[in-house]
């Protein structure tokens, strides 16, 4: 069971993202350790662990129409956010299609797939979408596939055209990155795009990811959570915004960190698309304040540890060195050692 949801529920206004204290226990808390240092830490996305963020490829949970409203927000002022390259055509009808078959799978009370050959009817109770279409042809949708399905999903979606033994990214939709952009980004490739990452390189954890990523096969996909810190419950973070929040982590102190600051942890997964041979990227962000997380001792304890031990190129790629130590401090009072 994932986190209870009615179709009926209204979104919050304010975009709040607070969590109750069952999506509190199913927080994919990404900290294995005491400590943390880059890894490519990749495993099959086809374990299942009934009741969390694992449980189905695509989680849909308590958050699904405030995400979907902020996303036609960021969309309506910033279209940039997403794009498709005439060559990924093949490919945005792809993961249309992976979408539409998980959702409905495995979320029947909320979203219906009929098919009759070519011509579709996808139901969206949730947001009470009706469509009849014909797969194929953009004609006969209301937008182009991927920015039909990427407004009801959450997460962002990036697709990666495979070629010359590398992967582009050449389509995507994006609107709640954690300090980066798609309209930046769009044509790189895996290593270009991954550049700023401090000492990542040197380890050859990149190396290892994309050797393994290339040879990915369709029905086999594979997950990974990645993580950093967000002041205020902030989704889009993004490089096109960084006026609206980038001046928030000067407001951080040791008296206020645990209501400013949140965990920011992605749940990426990997999936070959079958017709196109390109890769599906998802990253599905969740969202925490440290006084949420520390009503889990042990991520409290935890988490103390991991910054206050983390390298300091590591810090400050993720942003968090101007108000780092004031974080240790407060955090230091959830740990038994301090």
């Amino acid at each position: 069971m994932t986190v209870p949801f009615s179709p009926t529920q209204t979104y919050r206004e304010d975009f709040s993202f607070r969590n109750s204290p069952t999506a509190i226990k199913r927080f994919p808390f990404p900290f294995p350790q005491d400590s943390y240092l880059y890894s490519v830490n990749i495993e099959p996305a086809t374990s299942r662990d009934p009741g969390s963020v694992y449980e189905h490829c695509f989680d849909i949970d308590e958050h699904y129409r405030s995400e979907m409203a902020e996303r036609a927000q960021v969309l309506g002022k910033d279209p940039r956010r997403y794009l498709v390259m005439p060559h990924m055509q093949n490919a945005a009808w792809d993961a249309l299609q992976m979408l539409m078959e998980h959702l409905a799978r495995d979320y029947p009370q909320w979203f219906e797939l009929d098919r009759d050959g070519d011509h579709w009817h996808w139901r969206n109770n949730a947001l009470g979408i009706d469509q009849r279409f014909v797969f194929g042809d953009s004609t006969t949708l209301p937008s182009e596939p991927l920015e039909f399905i990427g407004r009801q999903v959450q997460g962002d979606f990036a697709l990666l055209d495979q070629r010359d033994g590398d992967l582009f990214m050449d389509a995507g939709l994006v609107t709640s990155p954690a300090d980066w952009s798609l309209a930046f980004d769009a044509g790189m490739s895996f290593k270009q795009w991954h550049s700023p990452v401090p000492m990542a390189h040197q380890m050859g954890v990149f190396d290892r990811a994309l050797k393994y990523l290339l040879n990915l096969q369709v029905d086999h996909p594979v997950r990974r959570l990645n993580w950093t810190l967000t002041i205020n419950p902030r989704l889009d973070s993004s490089p096109e915004t960084f006026h609206e929040w980038g001046a928030d982590r000067g407001t951080v102190t040791a008296q206020n960190a645990g209501q400013l600051v949140h965990l920011r942890v992605e749940l990426q997964v990997m999936a070959r698309l079958p017709r196109s041979n390109a890769m599906m990227f998802s990253i599905r962000t969740y969202l925490i304040s440290l006084n949420e997380l520390v009503t889990q001792p042990e991520w409290g304890c935890r988490l103390h540890r991991v910054i206050r031990d983390l390298p300091d190129a590591i810090a400050d790629y993720k942003g968090m060195t101007r108000y780092r130590h004031a974080l240790i401090e407060w955090l230091s009072q959830f740990d038994p050692q301090a």
